[in-house]
């Protein structure tokens, strides 16, 4: 028993690094987007396409992981390694094509189908390792992609103008990670299918409790990836209503990696306490607080910068800690066997959604404001709440 917890938390260790390193090239084309337009001619329409090409490319790789069943029908580990070091030579190419111009769109959306190998991948791994725990591994694994999802805005406050060198640093950090999990273990509960089930996706909707967990986590979503993706560009207008610009810019990337971190931070928290009190009273928890948060923040915006910076991390902390829980609820009523391609499509519902949010997130900016758009963001929360109630009802 010793030797197998050593084993397990050894092996948690490793995935947890390998998920930040991985998970460091989601943002990073929004992290250096104001270098890069500095520098090149870029398109409003490409400067958005550049993000949510990897949400759409997460989605195409996340639905067809979970059709084909390939994270529950292979070693997760090698997926995990593949997904991790290809995705990295992908971003690696944005050193050598045209920033904004169609190469760069398409290796984005192909660092995003690979990323379909690591985030659900990595949830499959840690849903092996425990069963009264579960939510505190999965909560800890989002703590970690949330690290990950941060790294650039930090990578790229440390580079400066030099986007070129936190480019660098994270295709090499996703390639280790990749190597990392290889030496991960699989946990007890770690389930293998035969052969492939494409009918085992369509208890996404005969299963009315992993069907509420579902529609929670797209209400979830709603709000996380197009906040997440324009944070940092919102907080740089909001800041210099108060300084200047060469002052207002590194105190927002500053501040938006803080405030994804603070959701990392929460996940790990989060967990411990859902396994206790329940994975749903946590959601609802979270997207009371977020929703909040979210109001308080475009009712903040360009006020005080004090102010505003305690309502986003407030926000920031609030907004993931029930992404784990609604992952955790599915994995607790799917058919162990069918746990990775229900997650992936979950996954794969829940990008999709954010495709369109984190496209359209800016041109609403220019219409409405960042202050109604954030108040746009809120009835996410508010739609997750109710789904979560109906599944409460289940229980």
């Amino acid at each position: 028993m010793p030797g197998e917890m050593a084993g397990k938390w050894r092996s948690l260790g490793l995935l947890m690094l390998a998920e930040i390193a991985a998970m460091s090239l989601w943002f990073m084309s929004a992290a250096i987007l104001p270098d890069l337009t500095r520098e090149f001619p870029i398109s409003d329409f490409a400067q958005a396409a550049l993000s949510s090409a990897v949400q759409i490319g997460f989605v195409f790789g996340a639905v067809a992981s979970a059709f084909l069943g390939l994270a529950d029908r292979i070693d997760p580990r090698r997926f995990f390694a593949f997904s991790a070091i290809t995705a990295a030579l992908f971003n690696a190419s944005l050193l050598v094509v045209e920033p904004g111009g169609l190469a760069s769109i398409l290796a984005r959306f192909a660092t995003g189908v690979l990323l379909a190998g690591v985030y659900p991948v990595g949830m499959k791994i840690a849903v092996g390792w425990g069963q009264k725990d579960r939510g505190f591994l999965v909560g800890t694994l989002v703590g970690a992609l949330t690290f990950g999802s941060a790294a650039p805005h930090l990578l790229a406050l440390l580079g400066g103008t030099d986007w070129r060198w936190s480019l660098s640093v994270a295709s090499l950090a996703s390639a280790a990670g990749g190597v990392l999990c290889l030496f991960a273990g699989l946990g007890p509960f770690h389930a293998k299918a035969p052969r492939m089930k494409m009918k085992a996706i369509f208890t996404a909707w005969t299963n009315p409790k992993i069907r509420y967990a579902y529609a929670g986590y797209l209400g979830h979503m709603w709000e996380l990836y197009a906040m997440w993706a324009w944070i940092g560009v919102a907080l740089a207008v909001s800041f210099s209503a108060h300084m200047p610009a060469e002052t207002a810019i590194p105190l927002s990337r500053l501040i938006a990696f803080l405030t994804i971190a603070a959701g990392g931070a929460a996940c790990v928290v989060a967990g411990i306490m859902a396994d206790r009190i329940g994975k749903a009273n946590i959601a609802i928890a979270a997207m009371v607080i977020s929703g909040t948060a979210a109001l308080a923040s475009a009712l903040t915006f360009g006020g005080p910068v004090w102010l505003t910076i305690l309502c986003v991390l407030i926000w920031g902390a609030s907004i993931l800690p029930d992404s784990a829980q609604f992952s955790a609820l599915v994995a607790d009523y799917a058919p162990p066997d069918q746990a990775g391609s229900l997650m992936s499509f979950q996954t794969a519902l829940g990008f999709a959604l954010t495709f369109f949010t984190v496209q359209l997130t800016p041109l609403g900016a220019e219409l409405i404001g960042w202050p109604g758009v954030f108040v746009l963001m809120a009835i996410g929360p508010a739609l997750g709440i109710l789904g979560m109630l109906r599944l409460k009802r289940l229980s």
